[in-house]
């Protein structure tokens, strides 16, 4: 065999070598991508004023679908009571009726997915506002999708009288008239926009809470059981 034969030969090997690797990369490449994006955490945040019933509603959705439910507020309310550096400006911010700067919400949020050992949640009271919501996707897009967003929807008389009798032995600093007052302004100015930004993408489930809990929670399942 002579050289010049020799040479076209390995070099074509090396070619259609080269050519399986490449291909083999590729091929890893957009599989480990799917593997990722159906690893990532699957989440319905859940949205409504104060006392539209998120509480209630998240409990039995998780009881009767497996997600994990995870109020911001409630964590925002562990942090306050921890001691921690943190916990004189959440105090403040709640008493206010104020929405807790979006990082500090997100990394609360993300070390409770984190340690929790599951993949579906339901995210109660978040996000509040746009800052919310942009901080979210900037820190927590690559490993959580966003399945929908439940919207309960409530008249604001109907959530003043549920708070203010629940104020009488929940113990809570805001549930009263003057906190009441200002969380609904909070929520009008504030959270309506993410509520009209996710129904512009099609995402938003809407029910009225202003029923019975049997009600309103049927409806619910709905929404539910079409993804699971």
């Amino acid at each position: 065999m002579n050289k010049d034969k020799t040479t076209y030969m390995i070099a074509t090997a090396l070619a259609v070598g080269a050519g399986i690797a490449l291909t083999y990369a590729t091929y890893s490449y957009f599989s480990s991508s799917k593997d990722s994006s159906e690893d990532k955490y699957k989440v319905v945040f859940v949205l409504g004023g104060p006392g539209s019933g998120k509480g209630t509603n998240c409990t039995k959705i998780q009881e009767q679908f497996g997600y994990v439910h995870l109020s911001a507020g409630d964590l925002l309310r562990a942090e306050r009571e921890s001691g921690s550096e943190l916990a004189e400006m959440i105090n403040t911010y709640i008493k206010e009726g104020k929405i807790v700067p979006a990082e500090v919400t997100v990394r609360l949020l993300r070390n409770a997915m984190e340690s929790s050992g599951s993949s579906k949640f339901l995210i109660d009271g978040f996000p509040r506002d746009l800052m919310n919501l942009q901080c979210w996707k900037a820190q927590m897009s690559s490993i959580a999708d966003i399945q929908f967003l439940l919207f309960l929807d409530c008249p604001h008389e109907i959530m003043t009288a549920r708070l203010l009798e629940r104020g009488k032995t929940s113990g809570r600093t805001d549930d009263n008239e003057e906190s009441v007052r200002k969380r609904l302004v909070t929520y009008e100015q504030s959270t309506r926009p993410i509520i009209d930004s996710f129904r512009g993408e099609g995402k938003v489930r809407e029910v009225n809470s202003n029923r019975t809990f049997e009600e309103v929670f049927g409806e619910v399942s709905l929404h539910f059981q079409a993804i699971n």
